[in-house]
């Protein structure tokens, strides 16, 4: 199997309200994907150029475009940016809030293949075009939304709530530190944001003591115990990333590019109830994330005293406390130690969402397993400005459908 490298990309900026601006889909896309290519240094008619010798194609996240905007066929639409596209192989690719990390391995695996040289993978969701209520709604069916979501306002704030319930549930720590944690958690999150230039919340206000004071006209309850500030946000945007072979690779003469190194990819039972009776044998909450990280350090060669930097699933604070044991910094119950001790801090030695995180730079379900998968490769290329991790080599992602549901793992580092 070969190697896959990543060339680089772009995202929107996550704070922009598309619908406000009186802008579609296809300027979404067109102002992704040419920033993306000029990060990358290529061009459309290179493109043109690569479908001519059959050794380009495309990938396309989107998680439910037919809701929000009502159309399908979104694989079809890059097309409609440049005639470059007229004949590229080119698909959607959908797993809720996973969706472009399923476009992502499809892409790697035919570069990993030898199908293609060049794989773009373009990931998006435009949210802002209906109200809270029925993004709430359209949202539920990231879940079995017969049984969770329907009729229900608000569905997933609620079934995460009920994840936060479970971890007390399921091991000894007091109620009290644990919802400091989280509080903590969302803190982290909004201060690191500020770092970054394209967060949806750079100029928003959260501290740790707002955060851990919920019920109030300011934080409100959404879920069970979880706040506002226990949320990510809605957000539009999108996020390009390029990959490589490296026949390609060595044809243009670009070095120290990233490779690849490792991905798990698996999938829990559909209803939250049906998680959390699977997860009895294990010690683990949440055992199929935890197994996903393992698959992709087994697949690397890595351990989690490689990694130097992680970008995890923070759609609210209990699922980032999860996914703190899930990749091996903390053993099982303990994930307050993480937080507390400020191991995942922006300055600790194991730092969580440096971009900000869905509570900080935003969470346009679709384009959010590019997103991270972007900031992968900016850590370990030293591109990340602000929000840099000071001797990134290697950077690890969990990008999350549904109530964990969907779960992929990407680690990307220098060779």
């Amino acid at each position: 199997m070969g190697k896959v490298y990543v060339l680089g990309g772009a995202q929107t900026d996550f704070e922009r309200n598309w619908t406000k601006e009186g802008k579609n889909l296809i300027a979404l896309m067109k102002e992704a994907v040419e920033d993306g290519f000029e990060n990358v240094g290529i061009t459309f008619d290179d493109v043109a150029s690569l479908n001519n010798d059959n050794r380009v194609a495309c990938f396309v996240g989107n998680f439910i475009a037919e809701q929000y905007i009502s159309q399908g066929h979104l694989g079809a639409f890059l097309t409609e940016i440049n005639p470059a596209f007229y004949g590229v192989p080119s698909a959607r690719y959908e797993a809720a809030c996973a969706s472009s990390s399923v476009a992502l391995d499809a892409a790697i695996t035919k570069v990993q293949n030898g199908d293609y040289d060049v794989a773009i993978v373009l990931g998006w969701e435009l949210m802002k075009t209906v109200d809270s209520k029925v993004g709430g709604d359209i949202l539920g069916r990231a879940a079995f939304y017969e049984k969770e979501g329907q009729g229900i306002d608000f569905p997933f704030p609620k079934l995460f709530g009920r994840l936060a319930d479970e971890i007390l549930k399921k091991y000894d720590v007091e109620e009290e530190r644990f919802m400091n944690a989280l509080a903590r958690i969302s803190a982290n999150n909004y201060a690191n944001a500020k770092r970054n230039p394209m967060a949806q919340t750079k100029k928003w206000f959260m501290s740790y003591d707002q955060a851990k004071t919920r019920g109030t006209e300011t934080n409100p309850f959404v879920g069970g115990k979880l706040a506002v500030s226990d949320c990510s946000q809605v957000t539009d945007g999108a996020a390009v990333v390029v990959l490589a072979s490296e026949r390609y690779v060595k044809e243009k003469g670009l070095n120290n590019k990233p490779i690849v190194k490792g991905y798990g990819h698996r999938v829990a039972p559909m209803l939250f109830s049906s998680k959390m009776a699977d997860n009895k044998g294990s010690a683990y909450v949440l055992p199929w994330t935890r197994q996903a990280c393992l698959d992709a350090y087994r697949r690397s060669g890595l351990t989690v005293d490689d990694i130097d930097v992680f970008e995890t699933h923070d759609c609210f604070t209990s699922s980032e406390y999860a996914a703190i044991s899930a990749f091996g910094l903390t053993e099982p119950g303990k994930e307050y130690e993480a937080v507390e001790s400020g191991l995942i801090a922006f300055d600790g030695a194991k730092p969580i969402n440096p971009s900000g995180g869905l509570i900080g730079c935003g969470h346009p379900v679709g384009a959010t397993g590019a997103r991270m998968f972007l900031d992968l490769y900016k850590q370990v290329m030293g591109e990340a400005g602000s929000y840099q991790v000071e001797g990134a080599k290697n950077a690890m992602m969990l990008n999350i459908g549904g109530s964990a549901t969907t779960n992929y793992v990407f680690i990307v580092g220098r060779e």
